[in-house]
C-alpha cells in the first residue's frame, strides 16, 4: 500500500489548498483530490509538481508499506 502524506506536507509547511494549486498550476479540484486521499493515480508532472511546490522529494510524500 502506498501512503499519500501530501496533506502533512501542506499542513506542515502551513499551506492551504489554493496557494499549492496556484504554485502548481494545478486546478484547485486536482490538489484537493491529491489531498484528500481520492485519488488512484498521479501522472510524474502532476508529482514533480508537487515536489517542487513543497520543495520536497517523492519519499517525503509518498511511502511504501507492505501489506
Amino acid at each position: 500500500m502506498i501512503e499519500n502524506k501530501v496533506s502533512n506536507m501542506i499542513g506542515a509547511r502551513k499551506m492551504t489548498i489554493a496557494e499549492v494549486a496556484h504554485l502548481t498550476g494545478l486546478s484547485y479540484n486536482a490538489v484537493a483530490n491529491i489531498y484528500y486521499g481520492k485519488t488512484k493515480s498521479i501522472d510524474f508532472d502532476t508529482l514533480n509538481k508537487l515536489c517542487f511546490a513543497l520543495d520536497c522529494t517523492t519519499n517525503d510524500i509518498f511511502t511504501y508499506i507492505p501489506d
